[in-house]
């Protein structure tokens, strides 16, 4: 699984491991977001999310709500953490908002335009960073004995994992 906040080249990298591992790529805001950003309900969720966990192989990226956080940690044997300070997830998640404008966003759900929602990102990103983030890690190295934490930091750190995915 790969995870951490909104805007920190989690999809970019997603793209490297999957051709390099063979892996069906996921992302969880597919499965979350109807047209509009109407979210699916959690029984909805669950049954997808459940569907995609229990493919022999596969690789979800992107966040959600906690539960499905905490199943695919159960789930999945690495974790694959983009974890940079903050501002740099906001001026990524800025500059991806602004590109949208002009080339769509081709990885984001189907009919939900971003620039409508940007304000209400940067409010979840708060969130996510401030109060869910913590939880998160704590999460993830609770399972440390039985999975591969790959714990990235910076960019260069993201660069450098993702020409060298193993």
């Amino acid at each position: 699984m790969v995870t951490g906040n909104a805007g920190g080249g989690k999809s970019t990298m997603c793209k490297a491991l999957c051709r390099a591992h063979s892996l069906p790529y996921f992302a969880i805001d597919n499965i979350l977001w109807r047209p509009n950003w109407v979210r699916v309900p959690d029984e909805e969720l669950r049954e997808s999310h459940d569907a995609l966990l229990s493919q022999e192989r596969w690789l979800l990226d992107g966040y959600g709500p906690w539960f499905s956080v905490l199943d695919r940690i159960a789930a999945c044997d690495t974790v694959v953490l983009v974890d940079h300070p903050f501002w740099i997830h906001l001026w990524w998640a800025t500059k991806r908002q602004v590109k949208s404008v002009f080339f769509g966003r081709p990885d984001g759900p189907p009919g939900c335009p971003m620039l409508p929602v940007t304000f209400r990102l940067y409010k979840m990103m708060w969130g996510l960073h401030r109060e869910m983030r913590p939880r998160l890690i704590e999460a993830i190295y609770a399972k440390s004995d039985r999975l591969r934490i790959i714990h990235i930091r910076s960019p260069k750190e993201l660069v450098a994992f993702a020409a060298n995915p193993t």
